[in-house]
């Protein structure tokens, strides 16, 4: 009914939009604010994949360059902050950022110069000798474990950089941690445009489907998958479970996973969940093999033929074909984590399927996680051929299961 009232008037998109935006609270954003003189602390999520000193996907950084662009552009100094890694609270030199703010300059055409620290008396003086529209990225915020743990002080120090905050770091929204949410007690704070788009897209998703609605959920762990199959169950037509998350749906059913990686202590919520949905789909055949190597011998399985020694790797064949039909029929797809182990091709099939009968549907499609994205980009498949693909895997599922994200909630007005 919503979609056919939106097609015939567009007055009343807009009409339900801002009521839907005054129902949960408005999301405070950048378009409208004057920033010309105003210093800018500006949270990104840039943590790129890095191998042998290069950024492996920059996937992030152009997702978080019409932010920048915009506060530049509009006479602000712009003061970035990321993470990079996993330093836990220590100096690691393989991950500072001057990498990042070198792949950042050449995207730009305009320097973005690297500072040694993100809090400390130095910082302040070179922020104060920029001129108003330079760019600045400060250092890995996880070098300082104050971070991680909100800490109150640190979140004062990072705050009395600027004049204002704005987030558009999706990927870590659902993190309270200094950077994110502690700076929010301390400065006027707003959500850029990647931020805004993100939630655009998944709100719509979550309030008014169109439908029949598919959910493909892949990875390995279901005790992040589990809360968004569980939002769902009223709201999609079809449940597509593959990956090493389908083996504990595979031992659900009394079937043999071998020396597969699957969550034994989860049998029960895998049993508990197909009961309750019938349109759950789970391989009926998949690819194995007794070792992971570039080099594994790969074999077909029916269900019921895995022995004690072999690892499922892959969707098999005629899931591929259930999968795809599903697919076909769906208005909206949401697509979380491989069906496989993409990385080697004898395990990539099923992958490989997904995403390319994903990308050519006309359905509204939203995907979500690095692995996912990076599946994509090793098969060449544009990332423009999905309605949306998303910055924040986990953060993405925390939306849609419902789940309160404490630094999105602090930009609400």
């Amino acid at each position: 009914f919503y979609h056919f009232l939106t097609r015939l008037s567009p007055v009343f998109l807009i009409f339900y939009k801002l009521l839907a935006c005054y129902a949960s609270h408005m999301l405070k954003t950048i378009s409208s604010l004057d920033f010309e003189g105003q210093k800018v602390l500006l949270r990104l999520d840039l943590n790129a994949p890095i191998s042998n000193g290069q950024i492996q996907d920059d996937t992030r950084l152009q997702a978080a360059l019409p932010t920048i662009k915009f506060l530049s552009e509009n006479g602000a100094k712009v003061l970035i902050l990321t993470h990079l890694g996993r330093p836990k609270g220590e100096i690691v030199e393989s991950l500072r950022v001057d990498i990042i703010a070198s792949a950042l300059s050449k995207l730009l055409s305009k320097d973005v110069n690297k500072l040694d620290d993100c809090v400390d008396e130095v910082v302040k003086k070179q922020i104060d000798e920029m001129d108003f529209g330079d760019i600045v990225l400060l250092e890995n915020t996880r070098f300082h474990p104050e971070e991680k743990l909100n800490d109150p002080e640190f979140s004062k120090e990072l705050a009395s950089l600027a004049d204002i905050f704005v987030n558009d770091a999706f990927g870590v929204v659902h993190r309270s941690h200094a950077s994110t949410l502690g700076v929010t007690e301390h400065l006027p704070s707003y959500a850029g445009f990647l931020l805004e788009k993100e939630i655009e897209v998944l709100s719509d998703i979550l309030k008014a489907p169109q439908t029949p609605v598919c959910l493909i959920m892949g990875g390995a762990k279901i005790d992040t998958k589990i809360g968004v199959l569980e939002k769902f169950l009223d709201k999609a037509d079809s449940f597509l479970i593959g990956g090493a998350l389908a083996n504990t749906f595979i031992a659900a059913k009394g079937f043999e996973v071998g020396t597969s990686l699957f969550q034994e202590d989860k049998v029960d919520v895998a049993k508990d969940f197909m009961s309750k949905c019938e349109a759950t789909f789970i391989p009926v055949d998949f690819v194995v093999s007794e070792e992971i190597s570039k080099d594994a011998v790969a074999r077909n399985l029916l269900q019921n033929e895995a022995t004690s020694n072999d690892k499922i790797l892959d969707i098999g064949p005629k899931t591929i074909d259930v999968f795809l039909e599903k697919i076909a029929s769906a208005k909206t797809i949401i697509w979380n984590g491989p069906m496989g182990l993409y990385e080697f091709d004898q395990f990539a099939k099923g992958t490989l399927a997904i995403a390319q009968a994903v990308a050519d549907s006309d359905a509204i499609s939203v995907v979500g996680g690095g692995d996912s994205i990076d599946a994509i980009k090793n098969f060449n498949i544009p990332l423009d051929a999905f309605t949306h693909v998303s910055t924040g895997g986990g953060a993405m599922l925390e939306f849609l299961e419902g789940k309160p994200l404490p630094a999105l909630q602090a930009l609400m007005s």
